[in-house]
């Protein structure tokens, strides 16, 4: 059905605007070439997409990172809760663009400026999810953990955490779809040479639309294929592992 409003749009497109635009077909032909080793913006196409997964992994990495701590702390202590608490919810309603003037000033144009934009959009999302997610477990869970003689850290690992892990990994899908956008928008923003967000603007720029609209088909598809195809079975298998089915309750 995509395909078909695809193709019926592009006709109807040309015909009123007298522009070309790009057909399903005509795409999937750039595409193909493009993997086939025609250079785009000085480049194959399988750099630009090593260097954009390398900076929204590193980017993402960090945000995880920052973000579960800031959960975990969250979720136990009450005092830190208080006083950082809103800090995610405040991150959560800033839209990733906006964090353009802040990465330029400090990290100035270039890979560094991209990875700070993606760990700031991320974060609030991981962060969040654990503080919940923690903060959300039964308590009779915990009550019958401790009078089985579970000390504070068998008791985190091995019920706090799995408990709480089907909540996160959907707060972590959030977190690498989020920094998959920004990503993309960092990139034609702040970027310097490669990636699939500077060769998608390039292309557009160079009025080269075949090659933009190759560069999004690739950008939905490795999306798509990270957050549905490898997220989405890692948390359903999480959530078969470890919550409680119907029949369990």
């Amino acid at each position: 059905m995509l395909l078909a409003v695809w193709e019926i749009a592009a006709i109807a497109i040309s015909a009123l605007r007298d522009v070309p635009f790009p057909t399903p077909w005509q795409t999937a032909q750039r595409l193909l070439a493009l993997v086939s080793g025609r250079t785009l913006g000085g480049h194959a196409l399988a750099v630009h997409i090593g260097h954009s997964l390398g900076r929204w992994l590193a980017g993402v990495g960090i945000a995880v990172c920052c973000g579960i701590a800031h959960g975990l702390l969250a979720a136990r202590f009450r005092a830190f809760a208080v006083a950082a608490g809103p800090v995610p919810r405040l991150f959560l309603l800033v839209p990733g663009l906006a964090w353009i003037p802040v990465a330029i000033l400090v990290f100035g144009i270039g890979q560094a400026a991209t990875v700070f934009m993606i760990a700031a959009a991320a974060f609030a999302p991981v962060a969040l999810s654990v503080a919940a997610g923690i903060a959300g477990v039964d308590a009779n869970l915990v009550r019958a953990a401790r009078m089985f003689g579970t000390g504070p850290t068998a008791l985190f690992f091995r019920v706090l955490l799995p408990a709480a892990l089907p909540q996160v990994l959907t707060g972590l899908r959030i977190a690498c779809g989020t920094g998959w956008r920004v990503l993309v928008a960092a990139e034609m923003v702040v970027g310097t040479g490669t990636g699939l967000g500077y060769s998608l603007i390039q292309a557009r720029w160079n009025l080269d639309y075949l090659s933009s609209f190759a560069c999004i088909a690739v950008i939905c598809a490795v999306g798509f294929t990270v957050e549905a195809g490898i997220l989405g079975r890692l948390e359903a298998a999480t959530v078969r592992r470890w919550a409680l089915g119907r029949e369990n309750v």
